[in-house]
């Protein structure tokens, strides 16, 4: 046996023999089939953290039959994608090629953590622990910080380690910003994205999931995430986009100007193609396939106008790769590597 192939046994049993650590995707959760879909907005609108509906005692009741009313128009939209959201089996495969990439760095179990829908915290941590880890990365899903969305992601995920039986250590990814590998992935789809007009004008257009106003005035980083992300961008491909939102929902004011405002507003200045990316995704799902996908692209023709959708980051090997660079800087700072 030659001196290499014993190096690398020695190396093999070395990253066996080290503490396996534990990394949990968090993410919002996805609405399998039509079934969970008035469950699933139940327990998204029981979030306190994020709407407060009434005095404290009154949430889940008001909750109960927001859900049952918006239940029938959500299931129509899913109906329209298939029957129900990918996202859950997105994360699932996203989260098996992230430890296949981190194989060669270190011992690593990587499993998923959603907010409204199994598997919730609880579960992942009991599996972790039943596995022997206590040391654990929480990496978000969301590229972009929010209370909304990574904010009560950890804290429900911390929540969780606290009731505990297991000692649990953890560190936090909890936004990315302008992580290189992510950039360079967004910039490479948006740059294919555009051969598809050939040589016509084309306007990008970034759309963002919405976010109530208030949250921005109280300090919420979410938007200086997105443009943070958007100048790197427009770094690498040259080409400048205009920012717009999405998913609105609520008597409350959210950020603006929304994507079909942008839309409306790019027809009346004579713009005849659009390229949309959706900024603040990382996955299909109804956003994706259902609102650009069929809203937006009807819309666009009733204005007279084309409109492509830069392809999702799901499974790409370079958005992949920045998730391993997170994960291991995760735990460089904390000592574990």
């Amino acid at each position: 046996m030659s001196s290499q192939s014993n190096y690398l046994d020695i190396m093999a049993d070395n990253l066996t023999e080290q503490e396996k650590i534990g990394v949990v995707l968090l993410n919002l959760g996805g609405r399998g089939n039509l079934e969970n879909v008035e469950p699933f907005l139940f327990n998204l609108f029981s979030d306190r953290k994020i709407i407060r509906l009434g005095p404290w005692f009154m949430q889940k009741f008001i909750a109960r039959r927001i859900a049952r009313k918006r239940a029938p128009v959500s299931m129509e939209s899913y109906k329209l994608i298939g029957g129900g959201s990918p996202l859950a089996k997105t994360t699932i495969a996203q989260g098996a090629a992230l430890e296949e990439m981190l194989a060669d760095s270190g011992n690593f179990q990587v499993d998923m953590a959603m907010r409204y829908w199994p598997p919730y915290g609880d579960e992942t941590l009991k599996k972790l622990a039943a596995a022997g880890i206590s040391r654990v990365v929480a990496l978000t899903l969301y590229p972009h910080y929010s209370i909304a969305t990574t904010g009560s992601s950890v804290d429900d995920l911390n929540d969780a380690a606290a009731r505990s039986p297991t000692d649990f250590e953890i560190a936090v990814v909890d936004s990315w910003p302008d992580q290189a590998d992510y950039i360079s992935c967004l910039a490479a789809n948006i740059n294919k994205g555009l051969q598809q007009f050939a040589a016509e004008p084309v306007q990008l257009v970034y759309s963002a999931h919405s976010l109530p106003v208030k949250f921005i005035e109280e300090g919420d980083p979410y938007l200086e995430h997105m443009e943070r992300t958007i100048k790197a961008i427009e770094v690498e491909t040259g080409v400048k986009g205009c920012l717009c939102f999405q998913s609105r929902s609520g008597p409350v004011e959210w950020l603006a100007p929304s994507t079909p405002d942008m839309m409306k507003k790019l027809a009346a200045e004579g713009c005849r193609n659009l390229l949309m990316m959706p900024i603040s995704f990382v996955s299909d799902h109804v956003e994706t396939l259902y609102e650009i996908d069929i809203q937006y692209r009807q819309l666009a023709e009733e204005l007279g106008m084309r409109l492509e959708r830069v392809e999702s980051l799901n499974l790409q090997e370079g958005f992949i790769r920045g998730l391993r660079e997170l994960v291991l800087g995760a735990c460089r700072d904390k000592g574990w590597l």
